[in-house]
């Protein structure tokens, strides 16, 4: 046994504002899925600052609800069907996936499209967990280890036989991610930053060369995975792909490594608590790197380029959901600061640049 007495992950009491209609939700659930008329509970797991995400207990039953934020834009980046799509078609080819129940279309259930996946019971790593739950050195490392191959395993899936040829476009992927990217940005902004600007002036000419296409999940870390409590090296689902697609695997990792904080990083960093991979025996970024590049037989030469827009794509990420905060289309205390986590992370990912390297940065 590899486990800890780590508890499984947990929901809590649903935010205010962020509500749904018991009544309406567990009749609908109760004729669409066959299920004998039960009292429904509504538990709101909290974590995560995307889509919205519920345990609904009908009865014995137990399943998630994945529904977009309130206030966001439905048809970009909160496409329920899409991922919906994606699970289902992922459900014979890729054990790790969550298995999909149901997708609902029709709005005036709970204010959104939705869907109904099967819940995966097991552990979440998350930076803020009590010092007794922290896996230990060894430990950390075996299941960073694990971490590694599974996005290695993820971009070897064979996304023609699982019929998902349509869901993207590889060619040209990276250059259109960059200025769309870009374009996020621009309509999001709510403050100037020249720093930012050098970084994606740099990143719109300084394309890498086409690295071929693979279905990618671009937001692969840490509490989107779910460990096995027995055995902790054993990841038994990845979870929120409501932003994979085709594309040059290679963005994939570097949307990754933006999120891998170093235990020598700037102090801010480690405030932001995005990911806990400054527990001791997790590598490096260029650790990472190097054993993705073991497993897959990438080349990574151009491998800065990629990691500096993996943070930009977090930066644009964080600035869209502030904008949101800023308009008042949520009122989540949590977003009240990200402005500052937009200028770090513009900072770092210019310091990359600069320097050339991904590691070491300040």
């Amino acid at each position: 046994m590899t486990g800890l007495n780590i508890p499984l992950d947990q929901p809590r009491a649903v935010r205010p504002g962020e509500e749904l209609d018991v009544e309406k939700l567990g009749e609908y659930i109760s004729n669409t899925l066959d299920l004998p008329s039960r009292p429904l509970q509504i538990k709101q797991f909290p974590q995560g600052y995307s889509n919205l995400t519920y345990l609904i207990s009908f009865g014995e039953s137990q399943m998630v609800l994945r529904r977009p934020p309130f206030g966001a834009n439905i048809k970009s980046g909160h496409d329920m069907a899409r991922e919906y799509k994606i699970l289902r078609a992922l459900s014979t080819h890729y054990t790790k996936a969550p298995k999909p129940l149901h997708y609902c279309e029709e709005p005036s259930i709970i204010g959104s499209p939705f869907y109904l996946m099967e819940r995966v019971s097991g552990v979440i790593l998350r930076t803020k967990m009590p010092g007794e739950h922290k896996p230990g050195h060894h430990l950390m490392r075996q299941i960073s280890h694990s971490f590694v191959d599974t996005l290695a395993e993820l971009h070897a899936i064979d996304y023609v036989a699982a019929g998902l040829e349509e869901l993207g476009r590889p060619l040209g992927y990276v250059e259109r991610q960059v200025k769309g990217w870009t374009k996020r940005y621009v309509n999001s902004k709510t403050a100037p930053n020249t720093t930012i600007d050098k970084v994606m002036q740099w990143l719109g000419t300084n394309y890498p060369n086409e690295k071929g296409a693979s279905l990618i999940h671009n937001d692969f870390k840490y509490d989107n995975l779910i460990l096995d409590p027995v055995d902790m090296t054993r990841i038994l689902a990845v979870l929120d792909w409501e932003m994979s697609t085709l594309g040059d695997p290679l963005m994939d990792l570097g949307t990754t490594l933006g999120y891998w904080v170093n235990q020598n990083d700037p102090d801010w960093m480690q405030e932001l608590a995005l990911s806990p991979t400054t527990l001791p025996g997790n590598p490096t970024r260029a650790e990472v790197a190097e054993q993705y590049a073991t497993k897959s037989g990438a080349d990574l030469s151009q491998i800065v380029f990629y990691y500096v827009f993996g943070l930009f794509k977090i930066t644009v990420i964080i600035q869209q959901i502030y904008f949101r905060y800023k308009k008042g289309l949520t009122s989540d205390p949590r977003f009240a600061e990200l402005n500052n986590a937009v200028r770090g992370f513009g900072n770092m990912a210019f310091q990359s640049l600069s320097k050339n390297r991904i590691d070491d940065l300040f």
